[in-house]
């Protein structure tokens, strides 16, 4: 059963964003709610406000401008995979949007929620780190942007404080020859939270060297992270299948596994390392 709260219904983002900042700290965005409702309903967050921010056309639509790609942060997983400018500037993420839950959920969940709930397990960090995105926080006096890899703070927690409301991520256009890559594993075909994810992209100069490369996983850590270590040694070289050995333990060093209900600290440590290299391999293949 939900506890008993408030309900806002505002009919634009500025409404929303009033309503945020007067009942804040005792309040919560809702959007696609796959989150945020079956936490009300165990008992484990109970704010005396929820402002729907569903159906804002604010914060909905995917277009390229300046040189980015944005999304609204309303966007629902679902609408990522039927999204052309997705398809090019962001493989990566539809990817990891294949394999979100199922099609019932993804047709609920946000893009802005999966990443303010704060998961380490969330399917869209790994590949918008690695495609290097930022995420718009805003409040009735402004907004900021802030790169994902600054965002994330520990389990559940975001620097996103109680009156700001995720509006947007974006990311740069890649370059061409850019190619990504994404896995997961989890304990069954759909409806599950990842045991462990690893998401790469790669930027390729005309010889074929990494030009640039950024690798993420997630479920390894208190938020997901960034391989900064293997990134810098893939740089400048040909991710063949020896360089993919040597970088793959590096890549997983960063990794600080636990044991939890879905896996044991050692599964999940061995699991990294395949997936990792899995990624990589898959990357040099597409060269």
């Amino acid at each position: 059963m939900l506890p008993q709260f408030e309900l806002l219904m505002p009919e634009t983002l500025p409404e929303a964003l009033d309503m945020l900042e007067d009942r804040a700290p005792d309040v919560r965005p809702l959007a696609g709610g796959t989150n945020l409702v079956p936490d009300m309903r165990a008992g484990t967050r109970r704010p005396g406000s929820v402002v729907n921010v569903e159906g804002l056309s604010e914060l909905r639509g995917i277009r390229r401008e300046n040189g980015h790609i944005v999304i609204g942060s309303g966007v629902t997983i679902a609408e990522l995979l039927a999204d052309d400018l997705i398809a090019e500037h962001g493989s990566v993420l539809v990817a990891a949007a294949r394999v979100f839950a199922n099609p019932l959920i993804r047709n609920r969940a946000t893009v802005g929620g999966n990443l303010g709930d704060a998961s380490p397990a969330a399917d869209t960090a790994p590949p918008l780190l690695v495609l290097g995105a930022e995420v718009e926080l805003s409040t009735s006096q402004g907004s900021r942007w802030v790169a994902l890899e600054d965002f994330f703070v520990h389990v559940r927690d975001t620097v996103c404080q109680p009156a700001e409301l995720i509006t947007a991520i974006r990311w740069r256009v890649p370059p061409s020859r850019t190619v990504g890559a994404f896995r997961k594993l989890m304990l069954r075909k759909s409806m599950a939270i990842s045991v462990v994810s690893a998401a790469a992209q790669v930027t390729l100069d005309p010889d074929g060297r990494c030009e640039d490369v950024r690798i993420a996983l997630g479920a390894v850590a208190p938020t997901p992270v960034r391989a900064y270590e293997a990134e810098d040694r893939l740089r400048g070289e040909e991710l063949d299948p020896d360089l993919t050995e040597e970088v793959t333990p590096i890549a997983c060093g960063v990794a600080s596994c636990i044991d939890d209900v879905r896996s044991s600290a050692a599964y999940r440590e061995r699991v990294t390392d395949v997936l990792v290299r899995r990624v990589l391999s898959e990357l040099g293949s597409r060269e």
